[in-house]
């Protein structure tokens, strides 16, 4: 029987349909209805947790619980406050970037529907050059074509409502895509592949295994604070998205070298179990998958630490991909490294034992 493609036709129409999708911190229902529709033939129960951690499970009766873990959520804008004039300014919904805001399209979503606006920016040839006032959250603001606050509250604009950036999802020279929100979708995408695989391969799974999609990671990793006490897993290998710091401007000195197309990076991390490390090293290196290493000295800032640091401690370990222009709408990753990274995953999992001791010695 001929090997089934990485990225078939149901798995393109997923990712695009995913990427393409809203999903702010805290507002991430409507992706999470799009990964559960496509997880749930993969695996034998779905379930949902009161902010919205979507999850599907292999094995749900098992004791032993292994997990694989993404984010849900997007980073957005949100209404602040309505000037009399109509013009609305902004506060962050997690790391949203104020040097990238002027001149974007926006979508204000609101109890009656979407509504268009830009980021407004005084033209070239009305600033002051010679001490040229630069974008801050403090002189940001939304231009929705309103005259007055009546009218901007008539559209049904209301403090705390969401605002989005109206970009897409695109491919880039057969080699990368291209879009706002692959931080991290991409990688529910890629844990959503590793089910597809088990089950097309009619993988036998000795343990419980967890496929979970936590919310509100972009404000300080809540969604997987909440997840992994209701789980309490005895393993959890996390994939979020790194910085490709070959681009212009970034200093490898100081950063790291790691590449997009180099494959997934591993990461010596605190949070980061080294017995499992080892094992998915070994994983990569015998299935001959590409890999990046990275140093992290304190904390990773993904979901890796949640888990590592709740519950009596599990048993952690990254696996990230990847990107170029984090938390902008132009986030690129590349092809090789979303098929690469879930083929690691895919094949880590497959060499953990059932009730496997990962601790460094017994007393």
């Amino acid at each position: 029987m001929a090997k089934k493609a990485f990225m078939d036709k149901k798995a393109q129409q997923f990712m695009e349909e995913y990427l393409n999708n809203v999903s702010p911190t805290s507002h991430e229902w409507t992706g999470q209805k799009i990964w559960l529709k496509y997880l749930k033939p993969y695996v034998d129960e779905c379930r949902l947790d009161n902010y919205g951690t979507a999850y599907g499970i292999i094995n749900p009766k098992a004791k032993y619980k292994v997990v694989l873990e993404a984010h849900a959520d997007e980073i957005s804008w949100m209404v602040k406050y309505v000037s009399k004039e109509g013009f609305i300014y902004v506060t962050r919904n997690g790391g949203s970037d104020h040097m990238i805001a002027p001149s974007k399209r926006v979508n204000i979503h609101t109890p009656d529907g979407v509504v268009k606006g830009v980021f407004g920016w005084p033209a070239i040839h009305m600033r002051n050059r010679a001490n040229e006032e630069k974008p801050s959250v403090n002189n940001l603001f939304i231009d929705v074509g309103c005259h007055s606050k009546e009218e901007v509250l008539d559209l049904g604009i209301h403090i705390g409502a969401q605002i989005t950036y109206d970009e897409g999802f695109m491919e880039m020279n057969n080699r990368y895509y291209a879009g706002r929100a692959l931080d991290n979708r991409m990688g529910g995408f890629m844990i959503a592949q590793v089910a597809r695989m088990i089950h097309e391969n009619k993988d036998k799974i000795p343990f419980g295994l967890y496929f979970v999609n936590s919310v509100m990671e972009e404000v300080g990793l809540q969604g997987a604070r909440m997840i992994v006490d209701t789980i309490r897993p005895n393993v959890a290998i996390i994939t979020d998205v790194a910085h490709d710091t070959t681009t212009p401007m970034i200093e490898v000195k100081e950063e790291g070298e790691f590449k997009c197309g180099d494959g997934p990076l591993l990461s010596y991390a605190p949070a980061v179990h080294n017995n499992l490390l080892k094992l998915i090293m070994d994983a990569a290196k015998t299935n001959k998958i590409p890999y990046q290493v990275e140093a992290i000295s304190r904390a990773t800032g993904t979901d890796t630490d949640a888990f590592a640091f709740s519950v009596g401690g599990v048993v952690s370990a990254l696996v990230s991909l990847p990107l170029r222009y984090m938390h902008t709408t132009v986030e690129m990753v590349h092809k090789d490294d979303v098929e690469n990274v879930s083929k690691l995953m895919y094949q880590s999992v497959k060499k953990i034992k059932n009730n496997q001791d990962f601790r460094y010695f017994k007393p």
